[in-house]
């Protein structure tokens, strides 16, 4: 069923327009025209479970989009298409991840741009996949928000939430850069796999104010390196006061404060970025929508650019 997108009407001029005066639910995906945007909710937490997370977050892609329906437009030239929602049958994860990547597939080869409202971090293996199809020949670059690496080896031969970093290892050489990693959340097998696997990392304990100038260097060396850009934003990266909402709290995580905020708005600016996600929002554990309207806050910046 389509979302029912609302929000405070002020006119039919374009001055006046609101996000949900621009989004139009199809199925149809010829509507994709050059920079379009193309949302896809993933609501799926099937991966979340087999990580032995808090489950809920497949409930949360309705919740984002309710938070980002009064966001203002800002570019004239803004379209919204909203594809709806993915959904995990029977615990297949596997299908459900196919069938997004199928999906962002199609949007990406008629050129528009890729928006996916998570669900668990599962999918990020899936709109890669996506990309990956759109772009078979290009160098992909993952820039990952998160608290925790994701390159877990599948436990009895299961994907889950935490292993779609080392599923994309095992289809090629892996050009990513993790951005907020938590020495506390990651045991030292797993900062190993990083290194092994070749996954840049930025932990969260880097990122303030005084070191940008490094970081932005860090990020342009990165950007330069690929020719096609995924961003995944991974809630969980954030400091729990700010984000009680998540699958996995980390609360020493970091703040939305200035230092986040610009560094987020240069990789935004690239022009090689073709997809971005938000995930691991869980309704079940959010308090005042906290979690899904930062969520949404970091999707419409997306708009701005």
């Amino acid at each position: 069923m389509a979302f029912d997108w609302q929000g405070r009407f002020d006119g039919d001029e374009a001055l006046y327009h609101r996000i949900f005066q621009r989004v139009k639910n199809t199925n149809d995906f010829s509507d994709v025209s050059e920079n379009a945007f193309a949302i896809h909710g993933f609501a799926v937490d099937e991966g979340v479970r087999r990580n032995k997370g808090r489950v809920g977050a497949a409930k949360s892609p309705d919740i984002i989009r309710k938070n980002m329906s009064n966001f203002p437009v800002v570019q004239a030239d803004f379209r919204l298409l909203d594809f709806g929602d993915v959904v995990c049958e029977n615990q297949n994860l596997e299908a459900s991840q196919e069938d997004f990547a199928m999906k962002v597939s199609e949007v990406l080869k008629k050129g528009g741009k890729s928006v996916g409202l998570g669900g668990g971090h599962e999918i990020t293996f899936a709109h890669y996949s996506g990309v990956r199809k759109a772009f078979p020949d290009a160098k992909i670059g993952i820039i990952n928000f998160d608290a925790h690496f994701d390159n877990r080896e599948p436990e009895n031969g299961l994907a889950s939430s935490g292993t779609g970093f080392w599923q994309i290892a095992q289809e090629g050489p892996i050009n990513s850069l993790h951005i907020g990693i938590q020495r506390n959340s990651n045991t030292l097998k797993l900062f190993d796999t990083a290194h092994q696997l070749g996954m840049n990392y930025i932990l969260a304990e880097e990122l303030f104010f005084e070191n940008l100038p490094r970081l932005y260097i860090e990020v342009n060396r990165f950007l330069e390196s690929v020719d096609v850009l995924y961003v995944t934003i991974c809630m969980d990266v954030f400091n729990a006061a700010i984000v009680p909402g998540v699958s996995a709290s980390a609360y020493n995580g970091m703040m939305a404060d200035p230092a986040f905020m610009n560094l987020y708005r240069h990789i935004l600016a690239s022009q090689k970025l073709k997809a971005l996600d938000v995930a691991e929002v869980n309704p079940e554990f959010d308090i005042q929508d906290r979690t899904a309207r930062l969520a949404a806050c970091l999707v419409n910046e997306l708009f701005m650019v």
